[in-house]
Order: structure tokens, then C-alpha cells, then sequence
């Protein structure tokens, strides 16, 4: 059984290395078993790892890091950080509070994240003007090259008032 083992691993480093003699030369012939065993085929040479290619067929590589590796990978705010990244047609007012310093407001975004704002923050297409205790006054930029006004004066009322009318 040894002999025979010793046949088939000679027969497959023969075959991978390409060497011409044949597997039957070099085992020695002292058990009638490995005469009895065929020997193996060493004319098919089995397959070069250069020529192995993936074919994911729709599947993603199995050998990817699914974390990413951070090159490529962007920020998960399209705008900005924080109520810089909010346009004026997308800030909703939640409240007005006293403050020492004067009113402050918290105005709610498109991610349904409160934010906290002062009087002269930026917004992404605007700032705030005043904040009054009905809500908010933007100054919004106004982005049209017709447009003969640059800047309108655009108010964010509190929830319960813009309900009520």
C-alpha cells in the first residue's frame, strides 16, 4: 500500500513539473501490488493557476472586504453636516426657545434629525434673518440667472401656526 502511495504521489510531481519519465521507472518494483496498479496518466497537466480567471455571473467577489476600503467610499451626507446642509424648501420649524443670548430655533431636516439654529446661520441656499417667536425668517438666495432679485425673504412659521391657517 505504501508502494503504491509512493507511485501516485511520484506520478503527480512528474506531471506538474513537466519531466519527461514516466512514474513506472522511478518507483521501485518490489510488492507485485504496484505492478498490479495502472499507472497513471501524466500526458494531462493539470490546470496553471495564471490561468485562472473569476467569473462572478451577477454575484459580488467573495474576496472583497465588505467594510470597504475606505478610498472610495463617500460621506453619507449628499449636502453637508449638520442644518449647513438643509436647503429652505426643506426645513420645517419645531420650536422656538429663550435663550440668554436671545430665541434660538429648533428646525427639523429631510433626515428627520432636530437641529439647533441661531440667528445668521447658514443654510445651504440661504441664512437666517430673524427668529421671532412665531418662527423662523430665511434669507434664501435665489438661483435663477433671469431672476432680476438675488435674495427673497422666505418665513418658516411653527408647525401649529402653519396648520392653522
Amino acid at each position: 500500500m505504501r508502494v503504491l502511495a509512493f507511485v501516485i504521489f511520484v506520478a503527480s510531481t512528474t506531471a506538474i513539473t513537466g519531466a519527461q519519465t514516466t512514474a513506472a521507472s522511478t518507483a521501485p518494483t518490489t510488492s507485485p501490488a504496484s505492478a498490479a496498479a495502472p499507472a497513471p496518466d501524466t500526458t494531462s497537466k493539470p490546470p496553471t493557476p495564471e490561468g485562472y480567471s473569476y467569473d462572478p455571473a451577477g454575484r459580488r467577489d467573495p474576496f472583497l472586504n465588505l467594510l470597504g476600503s475606505g478610498a472610495g467610499a463617500t460621506s453619507t451626507s449628499r449636502k453637508g453636516e449638520g442644518a449647513s446642509g438643509i436647503a429652505v424648501a426643506e426645513v420645517s420649524v419645531r420650536g422656538v426657545l429663550q435663550s440668554h443670548n436671545g430665541l434660538i430655533a429648533m428646525v427639523q431636516g429631510p433626515d428627520n434629525k432636530t437641529y439647533i439654529v441661531h440667528q445668521g446661520d447658514k443654510l445651504l441656499d440661504g441664512s437666517i434673518k430673524t427668529i421671532t417667536a412665531q418662527g423662523l425668517i430665511i434669507e434664501q438666495d435665489v438661483n435663477d440667472p433671469l431672476s432680476v432679485v438675488k435674495q427673497r425673504e422666505v418665513r418658516r412659521l411653527l408647525r401649529g401656526l402653519e396648520d392653522a391657517k
